[in-house]
Formats: structure tokens, C-alpha cells, sequence
């Protein structure tokens, strides 16, 4: 069976039964075993996986990994497991430990849901810090499937593993570059341009003066980006914008849906389309404010568009008792600069959590 089919396969079993998984082990043999299977490993054969691998730390001796996958007979990923109620980000220093006294390649911290996977890309025999690769079941996505591809037992190829994950690395690490000379050009970053338009003498003052036109520039670029994939997501897709007419026509109430409150919708679209699929993302529109949600569900909000006042505002879950943290914005555009709070708000909808 095909590696995508016996994981959507998995996925599919872990939303219809981690209700009554209650503990790690469940965990464990329910989601951890089976996802190893699918990935070609015989979780029973000693000589491929070994569960409880003692990694002995320093004057620690009796120290375990919950598994150990060899190749050669030596580790070369070593695994932690959580229980799927648990979150990952207060577990990494365990996993470090592990990873730095044996001579695994790679770490997988895990609670069945998401797989984080790290290794020493930044210093030779230290886990980093930041995942190269997170996938998370709940959402899984066809790019996920072939990133894990390569850690199929028959495709397990570490020089192609760490290669791809130094270019995620520094992927991350430009996009984060360009997000902040977009935001906050450096001089630097301005006399580049400055000096390819004019001749003049770079001083504070025609810095100061081009870092304003730069600013004013990138936004109107990146808008008109966002306006073609906007304008192409309306042309192509068959999206299933309502669920119900009240988020197209007056309703009963006479509630209208305005024009900048569908194109901020198109937005949220766009920025969340890497991580669901676009037609889980819809809309209810109310005489307060104009709902984005997840799967048509009210309860699994994402945020909320104020555009009916003078002031524009976006909120976005603040608690799972239904409060709301509003932030304040001048145009339609500054929904781009939301885009983590989007992905926050999704993924905790993707995990159950309702507010």
C-alpha cells in the first residue's frame, strides 16, 4: 500500500478515535506504532526499531529514548513520545539529551498528532533548536507526505534529508530577512535602491526620504500580488463561500455583506492555503462583525472582521472561553501582516479547542 493512502488512512483513525486514547502508551500503540509502520519500519523487529533505547547522559546512566530506529545496527533516529493531549514545546531539552549522546542524525518529538523533526544543522553533534519539518495528522497536506517520503525505510537517505532541511532552514530564515525590510527597511537595505535612481549623495536625509518610497513601493506590490491571486481564487475555484444565504444576501435582519469584507475573506484564504484546504475556510456575516470560521463552524472561528465602523479591526480567539483579542488596522491590506495569528487560530481549531 502506497505511503499516502496507509497515512491519510492513519489520519483518519487518530479523528475518530483519540477521544478515547487516554494515555501515552495508548498513544504510543494507537498513533506512534502505526505511523512508523506506514513509513516501512517492522516495529517488532529488534534489529530496526528498539523501543526504551537507553542513551546514557553523562553521570545519568539508564536514561531512555522511547524508540530508537538503526540503520547498521546504530541509531539514527532517535524518537520521543508524548501523549496526544499533551503539547510539544516544553519537551525539547529532554530530546536534546538524547539526540547529543547518541549517533542519531535525526529527532522526532512526537504526540502522535505532530511530528517535529530536528537535526544538527546550525553545530555538528547538537540538535538545533527549530524543527526542520513539522506534520501534523490533523492537517495533512500532499507536500507533507513527500517530505516524509524520505524517511521511508527503502528512501531513508541522510545527506538528501539534511540537504532539504538546510534549505527549509534558510528559506525560513530569508523570508524572515524580507519580512523585516519590508516592515522596517535598514539603510542598507534602502541605499541598495536608492543608488540604482539616483546620483545624489546618501545622507541621513535621502535615506530617510527613500525609505519611505521603498515602503510605499513593497506595499503596493505585494497588494497587487495579492489582488491577481485574489482575482484568481474568485475565477477558478468553485469555493463554497456559505454555508447558508445569510453569508451572501441580506438576511432576515437585513445583514450585508460589503465588498471589502469578501476581499479581506479572500485574503484569509490565501494566507491560510498552505496549511488547509481553502474550502474549509468560510464565512457568516452578522450586523456586528463578519465571522471567518473553520468547516462552517461557528464554535471554530478564525477571526473576525469589524468593518462596518469608521475603524477597521480584526479579533482573533484570545481564550477557549470565547473572548476575543481586536487589533486595530487601517486597510483591507494589514490582514497580510496577521498571517501567524491566523495559523495559530487554525491550528488550534484543527485540534479540537473551541472558544
Amino acid at each position: 500500500m502506497d505511503l499516502d493512502i496507509k497515512l491519510k488512512q492513519l489520519a483518519e483513525r487518530i479523528k475518530t478515535s483519540k477521544e478515547i486514547i487516554l494515555t501515552e502508551e495508548a498513544t504510543k500503540h494507537s498513533f506512534i506504532m502505526p505511523f512508523l509502520s506506514a513509513l516501512g519500519y517492522d516495529v517488532f523487529d529488534p534489529t530496526i526499531i528498539v523501543p526504551e533505547f537507553t542513551a546514557d547522559i553523562g553521570t545519568k546512566k539508564g536514561e531512555k529514548v522511547d524508540y530508537a530506529i538503526l540503520q547498521d545496527g546504530k541509531p539514527i533516529i532517535v524518537v520521543e513520545a508524548k501523549n496526544h493531549t499533551e503539547k510539544l514545546d516544553n519537551h525539547n531539552n529532554q530530546l536534546i539529551r538524547y539526540f547529543n549522546v547518541t549517533d542519531s542524525k535525526f529527532a522526532i518529538l512526537t504526540n502522535g498528532i505532530e511530528y517535529r523533526f530536528f537535526s544538527d544543522i546550525e553545530e555538528t553533534n547538537r540538535m538545533d533548536k527549530i524543527p526542520f519539518l513539522t506534520v501534523n495528522l490533523d492537517n495533512l497536506r500532499d507536500r507533507d507526505i513527500r517530505e516524509l517520503g524520505k524517511f521511508a525505510r527503502d528512501n531513508l537517505d541522510v545527506d538528501s534529508i539534511l540537504s532539504m532541511a538546510s534549505a527549509k532552514k534558510y528559506h525560513m530564515e530569508i523570508q524572515s530577512v524580507f519580512k523585516t525590510e519590508i516592515e522596517t527597511p535598514s539603510d542598507e537595505f534602502v541605499k541598495f535602491f536608492a543608488r540604482k535612481l539616483t546620483d545624489k549623495t546618501m545622507t541621513a536625509t535621502i535615506v530617510d526620504e527613500f525609505r519611505v518610497y521603498i515602503k510605499k513601493s513593497f506595499s503596493e506590490v505585494l497588494n497587487n500580488i495579492a489582488s491577481d491571486k485574489i482575482n484568481a481564487l474568485k475565477t477558478n475555484l468553485q469555493i463554497d463561500l456559505p454555508l447558508d444565504d445569510e453569508a451572501i444576501q441580506e438576511d432576515k435582519n437585513q445583514v450585508i455583506t460589503t465588498d471589502d469584507e469578501v476581499q479581506g475573506y479572500y485574503i484569509v484564504k490565501s494566507l491560510l492555503g498552505d496549511s488547509t484546504d481553502i474550502t474549509n475556510i468560510t464565512f457568516k456575516d452578522t450586523a456586528s462583525y463578519f465571522t471567518i470560521m473553520y468547516q462552517g463552524m461557528v464554535t471554530k472561528w478564525l477571526c473576525r472582521l469589524y468593518f462596518n465602523g469608521n475603524q477597521k479591526a480584526i479579533s482573533f480567539p484570545a481564550d477557549e472561553n470565547g473572548s476575543e483579542n481586536k487589533i486595530k488596522i487601517d486597510k483591507i491590506e494589514d490582514i497580510y501582516k496577521f498571517k501567524n495569528e491566523l495559523q495559530m487560530a487554525l491550528e488550534k481549531r484543527l485540534v479540537g479547542k473551541k472558544s
